[in-house]
């Protein structure tokens, strides 16, 4: 297929890349923050509207709702080059009201539109190994399948348009608190004079054994926070969690807590920390660092 792709940035890219190896033909718009690699290897066109008038399928990986508005419907945005029986996928994490609104905005172009929010952080997008979280029509999932084969492998049509969304809102409330969790009980741990190193290594044969603890409890032990995912998009997510909880009156008093400690890490100038530097937080609240 032709593809125009809206956003190759930290997790844009590798997918872009895995599409074009599993045959697909990459149209991007012109920005200067390309890498040398993207305007060696895709075409690139003047703007969005020009790539999308170019492409079967237009895919959309920016960091927040104002992003995927922008990329939709500014001038020189996709909505422009839009004719009927174009296919939008909008794999950003973005509020699931505002995808309801936007996938009724490109349907009634004669277009549709998938929210395919995604887990797996940039190592799954080099992977091609991400979790795809969709949520839209069932032709137009059966249309999109062979594109998310080439970028994932846990791919669910969870439900209708924003059902996508309201799934990676919840993956990122789990995640949260995973760790938060794991970065308490290594902080514990290690100021009542155990080794964390140790304390993760016993862990994992056990009941309390998860892919955060493997993973960002080595991260935290070994003090690596460069991203990853940043807290900062973390935080985006949660404020996500948090609003939608509002409109349906559900409380979220862990999430609540999680998001804080965020923003601990964020006052301490940790925006573009990896999220497992959350432990940090703990530790200035325990004035102990993991050693």
């Amino acid at each position: 297929m032709k593809i125009a792709f809206i956003g190759l940035g930290i997790m844009g890219q590798p997918m872009a890349e895995n599409l074009a190896k599993a045959g697909h033909e990459i149209i991007a718009p012109e920005r200067a923050s390309l890498k040398p690699e993207a305007r060696a290897s895709f075409t690139i066109l003047p703007d969005a509207t020009a790539a999308t008038k170019a492409a079967e399928v237009i895919i959309i990986m920016v960091p927040d709702t104002p992003d995927v508005e922008r990329a939709l419907f500014a001038e020189g945005g996709v909505a422009a080059g839009l004719s009927a029986g174009k296919l939008v996928i909008d794999m950003s994490s973005i509020s699931p009201t505002a995808t309801k609104d936007y996938a009724a905005r490109v349907n009634a172009l004669g277009c549709d539109y998938l929210d395919a929010p995604v887990s797996g952080g940039e190592v799954g997008a080099k992977n091609a190994a991400l979790t795809i979280m969709v949520g839209g029509p069932e032709a137009a999932f059966a249309r999109a399948l062979p594109l998310f084969e080439a970028m994932g492998k846990n791919i669910t049509l969870v439900g209708p348009n924003g059902a996508g969304q309201t799934t990676k809102v919840a993956n990122q409330i789990i995640v949260a608190l995973n760790i938060e969790a794991v970065a308490e009980a290594l902080v514990f741990a290690s100021k009542a004079g155990a080794d964390p190193a140790k304390v993760r290594q016993a862990l994992m044969g056990g009941f309390a054994n998860s892919r955060i603890l493997e993973v960002h409890a080595e991260r935290m032990i070994n003090r690596t926070f460069n991203p990853g995912f940043r807290i900062k998009l973390h935080q985006k997510d949660l404020n996500l969690a948090l609003q939608s909880a509002k409109e349906l009156g559900v409380a979220l008093p862990n999430t609540a807590s999680a998001q804080q400690l965020f923003s601990a890490c964020a006052a301490m100038g940790g925006e573009g920390w990896d999220h497992s530097g959350l432990v940090q937080a703990l530790e200035a609240m325990a004035n102990h660092k993991l050693g």
